[in-house]
């Protein structure tokens, strides 16, 4: 049966059930179908039904991992492009084209990944002294950033506030579960660069297109080299205080609170990480020979173990660990009924690795110099008005 044979049969159903079966569809497959009939054409492009197309994504299957290229001159290969998804479980990659692809000077340039998971398929990719973007990399539907309050103090202070030492704090990008409002945050330290408190927050309206101050800020600083993670409706940072805090900020009520102490204290920077495993907050340490990874329980807001990465085992594929290894995703195999760890290294940023707890034993999932930064992402139709 052809494929226009079997979409007339289709159109013989009642709307509703067609409705069901598009939304189980790959992204590909649905922009195609738009095309189809005008009444396919609006559902597809329905608020509501890109919602549950995500939902029966994020509950069929794992997750594409999308490599964020450094700047091209940092790179064995010349030919790197800036978006490539990988298919886990397969050795092949997809080029994706960016906003910035024709502008050579932008081509050139560093993008920061915003975390390493996305929010509903969206992800957010900023550079310190120019505007970033929000990316649907399925759909290659984008919206720039205009600079914010920050950005626009770096440029006026220039380089030199790298020389000082000052650590840029990553963006965080969440979702308010109340409104359905997307929200782009920017929660750094402020002292060191003339600012009279400790922190200093802005957030992105998607509606005014402009960023604006939100207070008060937490009387905390946070930690810079670690990427803010969102979890149920709410953005999270590591306190950089004598007692190592986990910070939240509630994308609805625009506040912030402690939500517990971190499982341990009194660490280095680049020693810990933060992530979201199966929407549950995670946090690690690297503590020589052994990476633990801790799962936090809000209903009772204690930490359990998860599993322990052995350093010396993945010193051979990392070498020496200057930084703690960052997981990514909880991998499902359908065949053995169980989940594995994905994870890399920061430093040499060039193979992912899956680790059986159950086994305890590592493998290599991918090795490319071209990962550059790795984010796990759904495929969904998702973009912001």
């Amino acid at each position: 049966m052809s494929k226009k044979q079997r979409c007339l049969r289709m159109e013989s159903l009642p709307h509703e059930v067609v409705e069901r079966i598009l939304e189980r569809l790959a992204v590909d497959s649905l922009l195609r179908f738009t095309a189809v009939s005008k009444q396919w054409k609006s559902s597809i492009e329905s608020p509501f039904f890109q919602q549950r197309q995500l939902t029966q994504r994020q509950q069929s299957g794992d997750p594409a991992v999308l490599m964020v290229s450094r700047s091209r001159e940092d790179y064995f290969n010349p030919d790197i492009k800036p978006l490539t998804t990988l298919v886990l479980g397969s050795s092949s990659s997809v080029t994706i084209p960016t906003p910035w692809e024709k502008d050579k000077e932008k081509e050139d340039r560093e993008y920061f990944l915003v975390s390493f998971d996305s929010c509903d398929g969206l992800v957010c990719l900023y550079e310190y002294f120019k505007s970033g973007y929000v990316v649907n990399p399925t759909t290659r539907w984008y919206r720039p950033l205009p600079l914010s309050q920050l950005q626009q103090l770096l440029i006026s202070l220039g380089r030199s506030v790298f020389e000082r030492g000052y650590t840029v704090c990553d963006i965080g990008f969440g979702k308010d579960k109340i409104t359905g409002t997307y929200k782009p945050v920017w929660l750094y330290n402020s002292l060191e660069i003339g600012l009279d408190n400790a922190t200093t927050c802005e957030v992105f309206d998607f509606n005014t297109n402009a960023w604006r101050y939100v207070s008060p800020t937490p009387p905390y600083r946070i930690v810079g080299c670690s990427k803010p993670v969102c979890i149920d409706g709410s953005l999270h940072w590591f306190t950089d205080c004598e007692e190592t805090k986990i910070l939240s900020f509630h994308l609805h009520t625009e506040t912030f609170r402690v939500v517990s102490k971190a499982p341990f204290t009194n660490v280095k920077d680049f020693d810990i990480v933060m992530c979201n495993l199966s929407n549950r907050l995670c946090v690690s340490e690297k503590n020589w020979p052994n990476q633990v990874i801790w799962s936090f329980n809000s209903a009772n807001k204690t930490w359990h173990k998860m599993c322990t990465i052995n350093l010396d085992v993945t010193s051979h594929w990392f070498g020496n660990h200057i930084a703690a290894v960052m997981p990514l995703a909880l991998v499902y195999e359908k065949k053995k009924k169980k989940k594995k760890l994905l994870f890399y290294c920061r430093e040499l940023s060039r193979t992912l690795m899956v680790y059986d707890p159950e086994t305890e034993s590592y493998d290599v999932a991918f090795n490319d110099y071209s990962i550059g930064y790795p984010l796990c992402y759904f495929q969904s139709l998702i973009s912001i008005s």
